[in-house]
C-alpha cells in the first residue's frame, strides 16, 4: 500500500470520532478522510470516499454498525472493518464476523493499540482480537445460537479443494493466530514464503483475510475447538 491508510470513523459519538481524529492526525501513515455518525450514513460515505479501514461503531441510531458492515462488505473492493465498541459480548462478536469484519477491538484500549490496530487491519496481516478469543470464534463456526445457554451445534466440516499440503500446514497456523513470522519459524521457511502461501490461500479459499481464513481453518476440522 503506497501512501498512509484511508481511514473512514464511524462512532455516534462526537468526541469519541474527535478524540481518534485528532490521534490520527499525529501519525504520518494515517489520515481520516470522512466520519460519520451514523451507519447509514458510513454505507453512503465508505462508497463516495473508497477508505481502506472503517474504524466502526457497533451500537448507533437507526442501522447499526454490524449491519452497516454487513453492507459496505458486500460491495466489490470492500474496505476492512474494525469494529470498536465498548460492547464485547459474545453475541456481537458473531455479528461482527457473519457480517465481514477483518477486526474486533473495544474503546478502552490504549489508544497506541487501537492505531496499531487499524494498521494491521489494513495489512490484513494479523487477526485483531481483543476481546476474541479462539473459543468465540470457535462458536462461531459451529453455527447459530441454539437457545439461550445452548451450545450451538457444530457445522460439517468444509471440504478444502485444491489446497496443497504445505498450504494446509500454513492454514493450521493462520487457525492457531500465528503470524507471518510466526509461521516461518515454526515451519522453517522465509518470511516471504510463508506470506505467498497465505496470499495463494485467500485466492483458493476466496478469503478476504486472515479473520476468514482462521474461520476455514475452524470449519474444515484443522484446528479443534477449544474446551
Amino acid at each position: 500500500m503506497t501512501g498512509p491508510v484511508r481511514v473512514l470513523l464511524v462512532d455516534d459519538q462526537p468526541l469519541v470520532r474527535s478524540g481518534l481524529r485528532v490521534l490520527i492526525a499525529d501519525t504520518a501513515d494515517l489520515e481520516v478522510v470522512a466520519e460519520a455518525g451514523t451507519g447509514a450514513e458510513a454505507v453512503a460515505l465508505a462508497a463516495e470516499h473508497v477508505p481502506d479501514v472503517v474504524v466502526m461503531d457497533i451500537r448507533m441510531p437507526g442501522m447499526d454498525g454490524i449491519e452497516a458492515t454487513r453492507r459496505i462488505t458486500a460491495r466489490p473492493g470492500a474496505p476492512r472493518i474494525l469494529v470498536l465498541t465498548t460492547f464485547d459480548e459474545d453475541e456481537h462478536v458473531y455479528g461482527a464476523l457473519r457480517a465481514g469484519a477483518s477486526g474486533f477491538a473495544v474503546k478502552d484500549m490504549a489508544l497506541d493499540d487501537i492505531l496499531a490496530a487499524i494498521r494491521v487491519v489494513a495489512a490484513g496481516d494479523s487477526l485483531i482480537a481483543p476481546g476474541v478469543t479462539r473459543r468465540l470464534i470457535a462458536d462461531f463456526v459451529r453455527g447459530p445460537q441454539a437457545g439461550a445457554g445452548a451450545r450451538p451445534p457444530r457445522r460439517p466440516e468444509r471440504p478444502l479443494t485444491g489446497v496443497t499440503d504445505r498450504e494446509r500446514e500454513v492454514l493450521v497456523l493462520v487457525g492457531r493466530g500465528l503470524s507471518n513470522t510466526e509461521i516461518a519459524e515454526e515451519l522453517f521457511i522465509s518470511v516471504a514464503t510463508a506470506k505467498a502461501h497465505v496470499a495463494r490461500l485467500f485466492g483458493k479459499l476466496g478469503a478476504r483475510d486472515r479473520v476468514q481464513l482462521v474461520i476455514t481453518a475452524y470449519e474444515a476440522g484443522l484446528v479443534a475447538p477449544p474446551g
